[in-house]
């Protein structure tokens, strides 16, 4: 398993509470799945939903986060979208 962080950003900080977090997992949808606390997860699972997702800078895209393989301090960012354009 890779150790990776989790940055938030916008509604998505907000939702989770926290700026980043760091988790293990090998994919992203298994690093989104332990994304915030059980407190905030009912909060935070919609803004995840919408947004989009940087692993390392580059972005992942309409790819399956499933298919999304981590390497171990990977950065990922959360971006809710944003108003504005």
């Amino acid at each position: 398993m890779a150790t990776v962080t989790l940055r938030y950003w916008a509604a998505a900080k907000d939702a989770a509470g926290v700026a980043e977090q760091t988790v293990t997992a090998d994919t992203l949808a298994m690093a989104l799945a332990q994304a915030g606390e059980l407190a905030v997860r009912e909060r935070l699972e919609p803004v995840l939903e919408r947004s989009s997702f940087l692993v390392d800078g580059a972005p992942v895209g309409r790819r399956a986060a499933e298919s999304v393989q981590l390497s171990d301090g990977a950065v990922i960012e959360i971006l809710p979208p944003f108003a504005g354009g």
